[in-house]
């Protein structure tokens, strides 16, 4: 089983979906198992393995953002970082959470990648709007600040925002909670 899912690995995924066919889900799982205790794979959830990376130094899990982008691929979850990490990048403010945290359209869970866990926290739909894009940044943000510093949040985000995002912006009040779309049409410009 390992020299058939080494020929297709490029990037980190978790095999057993896609290797019921190689016999029972009994025996699937063993072999899972017996590739995990030896070091082949590592298992960072329920039903979720993913290969380590070899360095001159020794072993060791795949990046975070790659292990996500895998989950998201095998789940279809939407994964986003969370409004506290997106603030400290926007540099609202100097927190740093002492462990990665995302929010996720998926069930709330921990990844455990080696020594580090990663927590993916379920959040409604609406704050993973635009997840991708600097926009759905500015809704996490907005989000995490909650409707008492919106207003202070969006005085400092207001010069930070291209017009495109501020235009992208616009166009998801509708998605939002009430609080959150008087910010956000705060940031558009009156046109007169």
């Amino acid at each position: 089983m390992l020299q058939s899912w080494r020929l297709g690995q490029k990037r980190c995924r978790s095999p057993p979906r896609g290797y019921r066919t190689s016999g029972s889900r009994a025996a699937v799982d063993q072999a899972l198992s017996r590739m995990t205790r030896r070091g082949q794979l590592l298992r960072i959830g329920r039903g979720l393995y993913l290969r380590p990376v070899q360095t001159r130094f020794g072993v060791r899990s795949p990046e975070v953002s790659t292990v996500l982008e895998a989950v998201q691929k095998e789940t279809g979850e939407v994964i986003a970082p969370s409004g506290a990490a997106t603030a400290n990048q926007f540099g609202l403010t100097t927190q740093v959470p002492l462990r990665p945290v995302y929010l996720t359209s998926g069930r709330t869970r921990h990844l455990k990648l080696g020594a580090q866990t990663v927590e993916l926290q379920h959040v409604p739909r609406w704050q993973l709007t635009l997840a991708e894009r600097p926009a759905g940044a500015v809704i996490r943000v907005l989000a995490w600040g909650g409707r008492d510093r919106g207003r202070a949040l969006t005085a400092e985000l207001k010069s930070k925002l291209s017009p495109e995002t501020v235009e992208e912006l616009s166009h998801v009040r509708g998605r939002v909670p009430t609080w959150m779309a008087q910010e956000l049409s705060a940031l558009v410009p009156v046109r007169g």
